[in-house]
């Protein structure tokens, strides 16, 4: 049994990457450069119509986004679940990461980094909702370990696929006043398969460089596809 992976290193993808090698299963990486559009490849649109990452490929069954994808394999391989009694708790945290933490953490990042000008209303917008949603996780964990039961859990390495940026999402400053979830983040980070997982940055040189290219990749609502040459 072999799990293919097609990833990066975006907080999605790192989240099953840590999941991965938590369990220690046996995985093959297939590296899928988003900034040079190979997310839109026959073979990405095949196993994924949203030409997202990150997707799974175990025992020839595809499953796509990060969520969707830690609640498959621990539920399949009876990993890193909390116990029955929380399972409430499970899907309410998991989904507040997959609808809320996650989207818009990138929106913040997308405004503030990345759009042209005017952007100010969108870049208050999102940076308010993003820090709001850090607000609420940091409350969340005033007064637990793990963000759901007593273990650690997928709950926890879905969040830190996020919290692991907020520098680059919320600025920083914003760790100082979020000492929870800084804590959160240090606990995972001392795991050694988070540091395993960090080091899959070793495994593949991704473009780095954002270009005319990456922006046709990234942002085909303001710069035209590429063409395909005449033949």
């Amino acid at each position: 049994m072999m799990i293919d992976f097609y990833y990066n290193f975006g907080p999605n993808p790192m989240k099953v990457a840590l999941f991965l090698e938590e369990a220690g299963l046996p995985y093959r990486l297939v590296p899928v450069d988003m900034l040079r559009g190979e997310q839109f490849s026959p073979e990405i649109v095949e196993l994924n119509p949203n030409s997202k990452l990150p997707i799974v490929v175990d025992d020839g069954v595809a499953i796509f986004d990060s969520n969707a994808i830690l609640l498959y394999l621990a539920e399949k391989y009876q990993r890193f679940l909390p116990a029955a009694e929380h399972r409430a708790q499970l899907l309410s945290w998991l989904m507040f990461v997959a609808t809320g933490l996650g989207p818009y953490s990138g929106q913040a990042v997308h405004f503030r980094h990345y759009a042209p000008e005017p952007k100010d209303y969108a870049v208050q917008r999102y940076a308010f909702e993003a820090r709001r949603h850090y607000d609420v996780l940091e409350g969340h964990l005033a007064n637990r370990q793990w963000m759901v039961g007593d273990a650690f859990s997928i709950v926890d390495m879905a969040t830190w696929g996020w919290i692991r940026n907020m520098d680059y999402v919320l600025g920083p400053d914003a760790r100082a006043e979020l000492p929870n979830v800084v804590r959160l983040l240090a606990a995972i980070d001392a795991r050694p398969a988070a540091q395993a997982a960090a080091g899959l940055r070793e495994k593949h040189a991704f473009k780095a460089e954002f270009d005319k290219e990456a922006r046709q990749a990234m942002f085909r609502h303001v710069e035209p596809a590429k063409q395909p040459a005449a033949q």
